[in-house]
């Protein structure tokens, strides 16, 4: 079942802000590589590699606009309002695949380092919880403890602190304290 729906359409862009959240597209990947690459956004995240390997973002990429993933992976696109095509990215993980619509989801997101500070993450946070396109009851996120940043865009969002927990990190190499977060819809 494919999880891009939002009343039985497919989801191609979602109103947040300044900004869309919209499907990736093969012409991201060079603005994609130079933020991903960016050691202070790979050890924000548990699965991005660093130094990042060539071939990495094309194949994110092309995982995201597989028919498997399409919908659940968004690009932040500042376009309209005078930014950048590429801001970031921000993904919803279904914690029970094959059940949308039905459940909970974990939201993820990384925003380029130019940007941090300036109220984009929160704002596609919002636009995505708002649309609400898997039709979640629950959202739940984490974030490393060494970035309060991350659990301020959360906490702006109506996201209530969980617990601790931990993680490992692909670009740290190592396993990272972390805090959890829910956001209850229904």
């Amino acid at each position: 079942m494919s999880f891009d729906l939002i009343e039985g359409k497919p989801v191609d862009s979602i109103s947040a802000g300044r900004f869309v959240l919209r499907p990736l597209r093969k012409s991201d990947a060079g603005l994609c590589q130079l933020y991903a690459g960016d050691a202070r956004v790979a050890q924000s995240t548990r699965s991005i590699p660093h130094p990042l390997p060539p071939g990495a973002t094309e194949a994110f990429i092309a995982r995201a606009m597989s028919g498997e993933t399409r919908g659940t992976i968004w690009a932040i696109d500042g376009s309209a309002s005078g930014l950048s095509e590429l801001l970031g990215v921000i993904s919803l993980k279904p914690m029970e695949p094959g059940r949308s619509g039905l459940g909970q989801s974990e939201i993820g997101y990384w925003v380029a380092p130019q940007m941090w500070n300036t109220g984009i993450a929160s704002e596609a946070v919002r636009g995505l919880v708002e649309a609400n396109p898997l039709r979640d009851r629950t959202y739940f996120a984490e974030v490393f403890q060494d970035n309060p940043g991350s659990a301020r865009v959360l906490t702006n969002c109506g996201f209530e602190y969980l617990g601790d927990a931990e993680t490992f990190s692909i670009a740290r190499n190592a396993r990272v304290p972390t805090w959890t977060y829910i956001r209850k819809l229904a």
